[in-house]
Parts: C-alpha cells; structure tokens; sequence
C-alpha cells in the first residue's frame, strides 16, 4: 500500500480499528538488492545472511516500524543499475561493490585497488582514518549512505594452470572486476573480461575467460569449482580487496524520523565484526572447497604481492590518481595507511 491507499483506508474504517491502522500507517517497507545467491540468515552466502540479519535485527528495534523485502541474485534488477536507482531513490539498499560504480563516479575505483590495501586490518582501519572520513563524504555527496564497511580478500581462480606470478597471465583472458585491476592484467599481458561475478561460471564453463578474479566467498558461491582446474587463494595475503558494502539511498534516509535513522546506522556498524570474521572463513574454506573438487590450490607469499604491488603503483595508481582531484586525494590518503 502506498501513502495514499493508507490514507483512503483510514477515512473508512470504523473508530475501534483506527489503533491498527495508524501503526499500519507508521509502518515503513524497504527493499534490499544485491547480486548474490540467495539463502537464509545462518546458511548460504554471508554477504545474504548479513542483509537478511540486518533487516531483522532493524525490525526488532524499531518494533516493526521498518519492515524489508530482500531480493537476491539481481532478482529486482541488473545488478550494475542498483547504484544509480539508489542515488534517485528508486532503490532503497543495496550490498554493493562500489567499484562497479566507478564508471559513473571514479573516485569509487579505489574500492579495488589492486594492493593498495593489502590486509583486512588495513581495510577496516580505513573507517576511521582519513580515507574512510573522506570516501564516506563522497558517497554522501552522491546520494548514498555508507550503512557497513564490508571488505573481502579474493584470488583468481583458472580453467588451466594457477595465477600467481604476473607473467603467469600473459596470453590468457582474465576478468579482474575492475578497471584499475583489468590495468595490472595487461601489462601482465592478459586479455581483460568484464563481467559481474555473477556472470563468471557461464563464461569460464564457455571458455569465453580462461580465469577471474573476485572474492573467497563468490567462488564458493558461484560453485566456480566446477568449471576451475586451478585456484590461487587470498588466504595468507592477497593483493585483490574489494569493498562491498552495504549501501542505502540517502533520499530515503533523510526521509526517516532521526530514531529509525539512528538505528539502521548502530545495527550496520555492528554487522561489521560478522562480515569480517566471514569473510575471513572463507578465505580459508574456499581452499578445502577446491581441492575436494581437485583442482590445484595454491597460495601468494609477500614477495609475489610485491611483484603485483610495483605493476599497480606505475599503471592503476598513477591512472587513478590523475584521473581528478578527489582521485587524488583517496589515493593520497589511502597510501597513508599502508
């Protein structure tokens, strides 16, 4: 029911149903999309169950006064339109890679550096340190709200033999998951595919890509292991961290009463230590998953995160940081912090 049907309704109900109706009436109803598989909140995809806890744990507080409706797997919409219906309010929530925006805001790129962040202690400690104050104004600035920092570590996974060097790439076509990491593959000499994760197995199961790149936890999910006879994990460093948080229209936000606001923002803040803690489980699952399947798992040592670090500071870090003057200062003030 929208306003007007409540109020329609209101006029016509006799005075003993008017309590039900006026909390009818205060009821709020959110939609939450994302791109991942769907499931429930102690099984499936964490990046699921973290919304699906969120949206319950919200309800509870504000006794039932905001209520959600969670869509996964893309299922309201593409999952590249979710940013932008957020910013006009035609979204609500969204758990986002903000990369995936960077076309529209490139700022936003630096949400997958490659190994600009290089540790989930780095990545979570940009919350409070100048990169997280400043990123969290840009978004503001845009229309969004920053609700959680969700940060993942990932790896690549291939149909042959495992990335790990850089010149392990040269000849192959591989998808990065964003424009600065597609920059480190082609001076590796890779071909770049683009694709969101939720695209990869048809096209490694096609052989359009011959490996990809994303996170611990969408190569379990996306049961990438079926169509990979390789996997090099992120589980003892990686130089692939994404943030993916989640996200909600900041038109919708300022139409709240500051309570309702209020707590949406305490019960996201408080996501944040069961994301990382998931987040970090898969890291280590993702191996067990792979090589059951048997493929060939192997690891990064800090001296390959290094190799992969130089490529990245001479080719997306100085594309980034001359993209414009926010580029610059993100980039300025996340070196910071390594």
């Amino acid at each position: 029911m929208n306003r007007r049907d409540i109020l329609q309704t209101l006029g016509s109900l006799p005075l003993a149903a008017m309590p039900f109706a006026a909390a009818l009436a205060q009821s709020t109803n959110l939609k939450i999309s994302h791109q991942f598989p769907g499931g429930t909140a102690t099984t499936g995809d964490f990046r699921d169950r973290l919304v699906r806890l969120f949206a319950a744990e919200v309800e509870k507080r504000s006794k039932g006064a905001l209520k959600f409706d969670i869509y996964p797997g893309s299922s309201l919409m593409k999952t590249n339109a979710q940013f932008s219906a957020m910013r006009k309010g035609a979204l609500d929530m969204s758990l986002f890679p903000v990369s995936y925006a960077g076309g529209e805001i490139p700022e936003l790129n630096i949400g997958l550096m490659p190994a600009l962040v290089v540790s989930y202690e780095q990545a979570y400690g940009w919350k409070t340190k100048p990169v997280g104050t400043e990123l969290t104004r840009l978004l503001l600035d845009k229309g969004i709200v920053m609700v959680s920092w969700v940060w993942q570590a990932g790896g690549v996974a291939s149909r042959g033999k495992p990335i790990v060097e850089p010149e392990d790439a040269k000849g192959l076509k591989v998808r990065g998951g964003s424009r600065e990491m597609d920059m480190i593959l082609k001076d590796a000499g890779a071909a770049v595919v683009t694709l969101p994760s939720n695209e990869i197995y048809a096209a490694m199961q096609t052989g359009a890509m011959d490996a990809a790149m994303t996170s611990s936890t969408s190569f379990i999910s996306f049961r990438l292991e079926e169509v990979a006879k390789a996997l090099t994990t992120g589980r003892n460093g990686a130089y692939w961290f994404m943030l993916e948080p989640l996200l909600m229209s900041k038109a919708i936000f300022d139409k709240l009463p500051k309570e309702q606001r209020d707590t949406i923002m305490a019960v996201g803040a408080e996501m944040e230590k069961f994301a990382l803690e998931a987040a970090k489980k898969d890291d280590v699952d993702v191996a067990a998953v792979y090589q059951k399947a048997g493929a060939k798992v192997v690891d990064l040592t800090p001296a390959t995160i290094k190799k992969w670090q130089e490529i990245a500071r001479k080719t997306a870090w100085k594309d980034y940081g001359a993209k414009n003057e926010g580029c610059a200062k993100l980039l300025a003030l996340a070196q910071q912090t390594l």
